[in-house]
């Protein structure tokens, strides 16, 4: 595989390339991605996530499979006191306001039944995007949970577990820099998806 030539690579570092088999583009975002994954023209398609990019060009690329782009992951911030929970549910709320989400992300404070009765503050979200909000919760420092667990079949043993929602909400990023799926179809011939990030 070989990439093309970018003017700043560290400029797109967090975003992906595609390898069509017969030609390489770089730069699309994790929602363009999930456009050409839905799409039936490109299942044979490989993805790379720019894990690092350096300004000599070098870039360190981290292999992704497509059925990711086609789930959801979650964070799970388990508390056994109702007004801790609510805390840890408020605290993020208030930070998601003043820095919003790197995508798209559902929030709620729930309580789990069972033996171990709990309450929960959860984020759900699509799987993709797992290492940007990984970094927005570092840079946020949210400290929530006294435990807290994650993946793709914790938001399975979430759903399946019937939890009674208390409070919700819905946030979004500030700003894509997704292009609509009709261009993205239209452009899989450029080998530069952007210019820059």
């Amino acid at each position: 595989m070989r990439l093309p030539e970018l003017d700043s690579p560290e400029s797109y570092q967090g975003l992906y390339v595609f390898d069509f088999g017969d030609h390489v583009a770089v730069g699309y975002t994790a929602d363009e991605i999930a456009v050409l994954v839905e799409s039936q023209r490109f299942a044979e398609g490989k993805i790379y996530r720019i894990h690092r990019a350096l300004p000599d060009g070098t870039m360190e690329l981290q292999g992704v499979p497509p059925q990711r782009f086609q789930c959801e992951q979650g964070l799970f911030f388990l508390r056994v006191g109702e007004q801790q929970a609510r805390l840890d549910f408020d605290t993020l709320d208030r930070l998601a306001a003043a820095d919003p989400p790197p995508c798209r992300m559902k929030a709620h404070l729930a309580r789990l039944t069972g033996p171990q009765a709990r309450l929960v503050t959860a984020i759900i979200y699509p799987a993709e995007f797992d290492p940007d909000v990984s970094d927005w919760l570092t840079r946020l420092d949210y400290r929530g949970g006294d435990t807290v667990e994650g993946g793709i079949s914790a938001v399975t043993d979430y759903y399946a577990a019937a939890p009674r929602v208390i409070d919700r909400r819905q946030w979004w990023p500030a700003r894509s820099l997704s292009r609509p799926a009709d261009e993205v179809l239209a452009t899989t011939h450029l080998a530069l998806q952007r210019r820059s990030a």
